[in-house]
């Protein structure tokens, strides 16, 4: 694993963030009439964005999901937030990979004021040189968009930069801007939806991925 800069998406990647985002989308629905009592079922919300996720799941018009996701802020960011926990192993894996002098980024479909405080509260904020994520207003919510900004900003060597993520997003996302991608099978997304996008890199569980940048 020769890659200098690591890309790691948020949700599912690096932490556990189910029950937060779930119970979030429940009390969103419920403003807007909708009962959703099987938090299982909301599972699918976990990685894309959410605008579009509301859209497709609930056939809303664009007017009608932006209250949804204005909803699920009002929860999420006062409780949802913190109804969350780091993988185990994710704290070794940063110590391995900051140890060896690789460059780490935080590359998130979630707005980077949620993304920030979640770096910081769960304490590990201090490994990534800059937490890219979307604005509030659904700026580069999609991952093409949002790891362009991050390469035109950075100016990484694309040979040279992996993203890791949960989900086909991260992958597709780093294709069509010329990256290598790794897919993590512990996550939200099924190992036939990564494997669908042909990642170069899939590992079932974090000690795997450590293993593998471990040598």
């Amino acid at each position: 694993m020769h890659y200098q800069n690591i890309l790691f998406d948020l949700d599912g990647t690096l932490t556990d963030p189910r029950e937060g985002i779930t119970r979030s989308i429940q009390y969103a629905l419920a403003q807007l009439g909708i009962d959703e009592p099987d938090l299982r079922q909301l599972e699918h919300f976990i990685g894309p964005p959410l605008l579009q996720c509301f859209m497709s799941t609930y056939d809303f018009d664009e007017a009608r999901a932006w209250e949804a996701v204005n909803h699920y802020r009002v929860r999420f960011k006062d409780t949802g937030l913190y109804e969350n926990k780091v993988f185990d192993g994710v704290a070794e894996l940063l110590q391995l990979l900051g140890g060896q002098g690789r460059t780490l980024y935080i590359c998130t479909s979630k707005p980077t004021v949620f993304a920030a405080e979640i770096a910081r509260h769960f304490d590990f904020a201090r490994h990534f040189k800059v937490i890219y994520g979307s604005e509030l207003d659904g700026t580069r919510t999609n991952k093409v968009e949002l790891i362009e900004h991050l390469l035109g900003i950075e100016q990484l060597d694309l040979k040279q930069t992996l993203m890791i993520g949960d989900r086909k997003h991260d992958l597709i996302g780093a294709h069509r801007n010329g990256l290598s991608a790794a897919g993590v099978g512990y996550g939200f997304g099924s190992r036939e939806e990564l494997m669908a996008e042909s990642p170069a890199h899939y590992f079932a569980s974090l000690d795997e991925l450590r293993a593998a940048f471990a040598g």
